[in-house]
């Protein structure tokens, strides 16, 4: 059992990611120990968006494509409109994600974040949630959508939207305690 403290942690964004979908979980769990690292597609710092304008500024750690899964535990994936539907066509990003994906370690996305599991046709068969506005995409992708505050199925983790993030954060700190997972494939 990995922990947290001694856990690495990469969070994938940039710009336009919903302001509480990345500060929260990154400063929760650096408040619990966890190494947290924020790759962008550029490796440089990326704006938020809070509420109806552009928000604080979020420092990069490194390049989306310089991140090397191997030395990480989980991934995390936050929401917004804008951030996800940028990164579900990054070649870089999507690499990670399945990266992520097939080594059976923590993948958690939150709000529209699950956009990229979609990408990655991840969901199929499995139980998830995500903002209401996608629920459609996700059904259409495979998901059991539910409508709770977090979902985890085979370490990986959705969340509805940033009223969740404190229950969201929890599961996420939860599961790296349990370890990798044997993740079965997505159903056909």
């Amino acid at each position: 059992m990995p922990d947290i403290a001694k856990s690495r942690i990469l969070i994938i964004a940039t710009n336009g990611f919903e302001q509480s979908e990345l500060e929260v979980p990154r400063d929760m769990l650096r408040d619990a120990g966890a190494r947290v690292d924020v790759a962008t597609p550029d490796g440089k710092d990326i704006r938020g968006w809070e509420e109806k304008d552009w928000g604080r500024t979020a420092k990069a750690d490194l390049k989306i494509a310089d991140a090397d899964c191997g030395s990480y535990d989980a991934l995390v994936i936050p929401g917004g409109v804008m951030n996800p539907d940028k990164l579900r066509v990054d070649e870089e990003a999507m690499r990670v994600v399945r990266e992520f994906l097939s080594s059976g370690k923590i993948v958690a996305a939150v709000c529209h974040g699950p956009w990229l599991l979609v990408q990655a046709d991840a969901l199929r068969g499995r139980q998830a949630t995500s903002y209401k506005s996608i629920r459609k995409d996700l059904e259409n992708a495979g998901a059991k959508w539910v409508d709770k505050e977090v979902v985890a199925d085979d370490g990986i983790i959705t969340s509805r939207k940033p009223d969740d993030l404190l229950v969201f954060t929890n599961k996420i700190i939860e599961e790296i305690g349990e370890g990798r997972h044997e993740r079965r494939q997505a159903a056909e």
